[in-house]
């Protein structure tokens, strides 16, 4: 064989120019076409992303409030009756090797917190009113978001901080103003911040304990006791906490650690997150549809060209090669633009909500291979079929 009959052979830069050329033909039909593989990429993207900014701030909000609080309420006696706290277990807990600080909060029962002394008494908006200790914020790591906690001084009279919640369902907006509380004014002089650990205290009025006793009739057993425990000895405080709270019923005693309530929503995230995920996995599939869709049309529309390009001495490799580009130009056209949307939605929620935004380079890179995989996959029967045209064929045919 000649080296004339040598077909010329084709660079990387050459086979790009001649598949982004078939694409420039056509802008409307490949704009449409990466659209759809846009939608996908984009959900996908925009569920990671979603999904892990929700997870750093849970990991931030766990990293401020810790992992080692650990609470202590009473639960239900041998014949199923409620059961109660003695009067002063945090004391005794606050002795045990390992912890830092421990502090409790007791519920009054038959006092209602309300705006102002004309509203009807049925409608009380579920919140609660707590007899709470002075050092309740330092336990369990509560701020606040106006006015201060409660002293020595207004610990003993009718004072109260209000959870972020019922500062909320109350309209009150800042401190100095008066609610109606047990049947008597009381002074809101704080108003707490959101707390993830306690959101109990979100929907309370907390009063001091000694006013709780002298004005609200409260029998001066706690409810809830909070214990801050060295990080590194939580499980075995656990251990021992109920039979430090009631060493006569320990049994009567209820032990948790509400991080683990956290990291038991964040699991049920993450299981939902999956489903998105399978759902931004089908609309990758039309997308790519759509790809294999519009390749098929392409060569129908251009057997004219093919032919042409045969006749000249064009081989089936790289017809073949051509059509594989186009496919795949169009489909990282629609991989490119759907990573940039999908970490736009990302960025606007996680805003939006406060968060920081994270979306995985891994979910970016894997965006990314998807799409040309996809893009092959689309592509390659397509190119197949037209590289099986002959030369006469396709200049003769339809």
């Amino acid at each position: 064989m000649s080296a004339e009959d040598v077909p010329a052979r084709m660079s990387p830069g050459d086979v790009l120019r001649v598949g982004a050329a078939g694409l420039r033909a056509r802008p409307l039909r490949v704009f449409l076409s990466a659209l759809g593989i846009a939608i996908g990429i984009a959900a996908m993207i925009g569920v990671v992303g979603i999904s892990s900014s929700s997870r750093a701030q849970l990991q931030a909000t766990l990293d401020r409030l810790g992992t080692n609080l650990l609470t202590v309420a009473p639960g239900r006696t041998f014949f199923g009756e409620d059961a109660r706290l003695p009067e002063a277990p945090a004391g005794m807990i606050g002795r045990l090797e390992g912890v830092l600080s421990a502090s409790a909060t007791g519920r009054v029962a038959d006092a209602k917190v309300y705006r102002n002394d004309r509203v009807p008494e049925g409608e009380t908006g579920g919140i609660s009113v707590l007899a709470a200790r002075l050092d309740l914020p330092r336990t369990v790591g509560l701020g606040m978001a106006a006015g201060r906690w409660l002293n020595a001084g207004t610990g003993r009279y009718p004072a109260v901080v209000l959870g972020s919640a019922t500062a909320e369902r109350l309209g009150v907006a800042e401190p100095g103003v008066q609610v109606w509380l047990g049947g008597q004014w009381f002074t809101v002089v704080g108003i707490l911040s959101p707390n993830g650990l306690a959101p109990e205290l979100d929907a309370a009025a907390l009063v001091g304990w000694d006013a709780a006793r002298a004005r609200l009739g409260f029998d001066g057993h706690p409810t809830t006791i909070y214990t801050r425990t060295d990080k590194h000895r939580v499980e075995p405080v656990r251990e021992l906490l109920a039979a430090t709270a009631n060493p006569e019923a320990p049994n009567e005693i209820e032990v948790s650690r509400p991080s683990d309530a956290l990291a038991a929503q964040n699991a049920t995230d993450q299981a939902f997150t999956g489903l998105l995920l399978g759902l931004g996995g089908v609309a990758l599939l039309v997308g790519g549809v759509g790809v294999a869709n519009t390749m098929v049309i392409s060569v129908l529309e251009r057997r004219a060209e093919i032919g042409l390009r045969r006749s000249l001495g064009a081989t089936r490799g790289q017809i073949r090669s051509q059509f594989l580009t186009e496919s795949q130009l169009l489909a990282a056209l629609g991989g490119a633009g759907g990573v940039t949307l999908g970490i736009v939605v990302t960025a606007v929620y996680a805003i939006s909500q406060g968060w920081p935004t994270v979306v995985p380079v891994w979910a970016m890179a894997g965006g990314i291979g998807a799409t040309l995989v996809i893009g092959a996959l689309a592509g390659l029967y397509p190119a197949v079929r037209a590289a099986r045209l002959s030369p006469t064929e396709a200049l003769t045919g339809p």
